[in-house]
């Protein structure tokens, strides 16, 4: 009886699935996008199609097909398919798609495929119970992880699969998959309708036919056609692909650098907006601007660190989302500035040489002179005080063994004007 509802259950979810579920690819060719892995004469499509897959970690963002091609290698393959999620399975549950793996390959010569959904969610525990299996084949590991695998799979099991990076769909694959949607559907779709469908997908497939399902629904309840403004209020805000902890927070956070480091003001204020949408926090971008005040900035314009200083503050003081607009300013004020890292690298070549070479003693004229037997000692002995003598300008300051060393080399830019030899008093 049970068997008897289940097949009634499984004839009815193909009507009554999500959208993306029941257009799902089944084939490499129905596959839209990721050509540049899965193109006409790729190796890892003829692996599949010469049916010799390999263990494989699948990472990209979500709806870029990553469970669908799971599915596909497994079918194509004549694998047996076997999915778990690595939030929930336990060991037990790995033991014994691992044992179920092992009679089928000893009993009818069949591979069993185990796709392991969100792996990078696995402990290193969990990983290290695939290991064994995947090296000796009693199973094709496919991994799907949302997350930068080279940071939360262990080594030994990435040694032992092929990494395939896959990427957000283009505008013109989500097209190609909204026309599948709406052939599903039967619903006719305009092409300004099917381009904000696009323009606020994301690059997620999925997200793409579930607006597209949502608004055609809605569409259909008025009595209308499907309009604009029936995808507008099935998707009010645009997903935004970023982990604070996973790789577009680091790519976002380096391309925001980068962008007032090049005098790029509207892409600075682009990604701390990005940043700022996604929810990171903010205090992070006003860290980061601080720290690029001195590093990028610094006496071209030493205003830079002051106005940095000041966004951080303002933020302290009243908070999102009023002091976005203190440190948009900053943000564009540094972009705008101009560029010196000299300050910087005259505090990194002093730190290597300390670290290579160790402390020297400062010269006797700069030591400590102020308590009994010190001068007996040499202390203070040649010491001129600037303000008194202005050839105390000209001494080197530094340790004999690095005399005529040079750390700082003004750059010329804005205010950090060059300065001759010997010169400190600019």
């Amino acid at each position: 009886m049970a068997d008897l509802f289940d097949d009634a259950a499984m004839v009815r979810a193909s009507t009554v699935a999500p959208l993306a579920q029941r257009v799902r690819p089944k084939t490499l060719d129905d596959l839209v996008g990721q050509r540049h892995v899965l193109g006409p004469g790729s190796a890892l499509r003829r692996a599949i199609e010469d049916d010799r897959p390999p263990s494989l970690i699948l990472h990209g963002p979500p709806g870029v097909g990553k469970t669908t091609l799971a599915r596909i290698v497994a079918e194509s393959t004549g694998c047996a398919f076997e999915e778990l999620s690595a939030v929930s399975a336990k060991v037990e549950e790995v033991r014994e798609v691992i044992a179920r793996g092992r009679e089928r390959l000893g009993a009818y010569g069949q591979r069993t495929i185990l796709f392991l959904d969100e792996i990078h969610r696995f402990d290193k525990r969990r990983q290290d119970t695939l290991l064994p299996a995947v090296e000796d084949g009693l199973i094709v590991l496919i991994g799907a992880t949302t997350e930068n695998p080279y940071f939360d799979v262990n080594a030994a099991l990435l040694s032992r699969c092929a990494v395939v990076e896959l990427e957000p769909l283009s505008e013109d694959d989500l097209r190609q998959v909204v026309r599948r949607g709406a052939a599903e559907l039967g619903a006719e779709v305009a092409d300004d309708v099917a381009a904000a469908i696009v323009a606020r997908a994301g690059g997620d497939a999925r997200t793409a036919l579930l607006t597209l399902e949502l608004s055609w629904q809605t569409a259909r309840a008025e009595g209308v056609p499907l309009e604009e403004r029936h995808v507008a209020d099935s998707m009010r805000k645009r997903p935004i692909r970023y982990d604070r902890a996973g790789d577009m927070h680091y790519d976002v956070a380096s391309a925001f650098i980068k962008s007032m480091r090049g005098g790029d003001a509207d892409a600075a204020v682009y990604y701390l907006a990005a940043m700022l949408e996604a929810g990171e926090d903010p205090r992070f971008a006003a860290r980061r601007m601080i720290i690029l005040a001195s590093e990028d900035v610094g006496n071209a314009d030493p205003r830079a660190l002051l106005v940095a200083t000041a966004a951080a503050q303002a933020l302290e003081h009243v908070g999102l989302p009023e002091a976005q607009l203190s440190l948009a300013q900053a943000a564009i004020y540094l972009a705008r500035a101009p560029k010196s890292n000299a300050s910087a690298k005259a505090i990194w070549d002093a730190r290597r040489d300390v670290r290579e070479q160790g402390l020297k003693q400062p010269p006797a004229m700069l030591r400590d002179a102020h308590y009994g037997g010190a001068r007996a000692r040499g202390h203070g002995e040649g010491y001129v005080y600037p303000h008194d003598d202005p050839r105390g300008f000209d001494l080197d300051y530094l340790p004999e063994e690095m005399h005529g060393r040079t750390y700082y080399v003004p750059s010329g830019n804005g205010e950090e004007e060059a300065s001759g030899d010997g010169d400190r008093r600019r």
